[in-house]
Parts: structure tokens; sequence; C-alpha cells
């Protein structure tokens, strides 16, 4: 910070870039933990991986695998950039919150789903990233842990 800037001129900053404050949810803050996990460091993260290791037990292969098709559909069919911030960040950037709303809806309200999903990639086809985003939301409601906003 320079000498012009003051301390509310830097939180106004922090806040335009990361909009959104965490989800209360535990598990959409396990599904967004991943998604940064992989999107910064790859899809065969280890911390990620271990982090849903511990919390579905033997159930995590489901999770896991399809978290890493949706992070590898998103990065394939997005014709704009899909913003991330780092893990222990406290707050999220508008692409993880409208991610983290369509996996929370995309069974209720799969047209809003829809719509989220085609602004994030910035384009109108996106069935099969959506699909793989629908996957990983049943993945985790079936595991008695449903994404929620």
């Amino acid at each position: 910070m320079d000498d012009k800037e003051s301390p509310a001129m830097a939180v106004n900053t922090m806040s335009s870039v990361l909009p959104r404050t965490g989800p209360a949810c535990p598990n959409a803050r396990l599904a967004l933990f991943a998604i940064r996990r992989m999107g910064a460091h790859g899809l065969a993260d280890a911390r990620a991986s271990y982090a849903l290791f511990t919390t579905f037990g033997e159930g995590f292969r489901r999770p896991l695998m399809l978290t890493r098709t949706m992070m590898a559909d998103i990065a394939a069919h997005s014709s704009m950039p899909v913003s991330i911030a780092p893990c222990c960040c406290g707050r999220m950037t508008a692409s993880e919150h409208a991610l983290l709303t369509i996996l929370a809806r995309v069974e209720v309200a799969p047209d809003q789903a829809r719509w989220l999903m085609q602004d994030l990639l910035g384009h109108r086809n996106v069935d099969g990233v959506l699909a793989s985003a629908a996957a990983l939301a049943a993945a985790f409601a079936d595991e008695g842990r449903p994404v929620t906003a």
C-alpha cells in the first residue's frame, strides 16, 4: 500500500476482487477447497484428494473423480478465464460463487444453473459441463453431504 492509499481503499479493492464471503455450508466449503486446489495445482492434487478422503471415507472416489471431471470440463470448454482465489482465502471470487450456486441448484433449479454456467463459460453450449456439475452435486448428496448455497 503506497502513501496515498488508505486502509479503507485497500478493503474496497479487496472486496471488488473477492466480492462474496465464503460459504456457510461445510459441504460447499469442501467443494470450494477441492476446486481451488485442483484449479491451482492440477487435477491430481494430493491435498484435494486427502480432504475428500477424510470427509467421505471409503466413498471418496466418486466425488474425487467427478470433481476432477468437472474441473477438466470447465478448463476445456470455457471461452473466458474462470478466476479462483487461494485456498486460504475466506472470501470468494464471482466465478467461485457462481460455481457453488450451480452445484447447489443444478437439481432443483436446472434452468437457473444452466444460465449461470453459460455466463461462467462465456458461451451457450454448456450441456456437457452442466452434466459434470450435476453428477458432482449428486455424488455429494448421495453421501449425505449436499452442497447448499
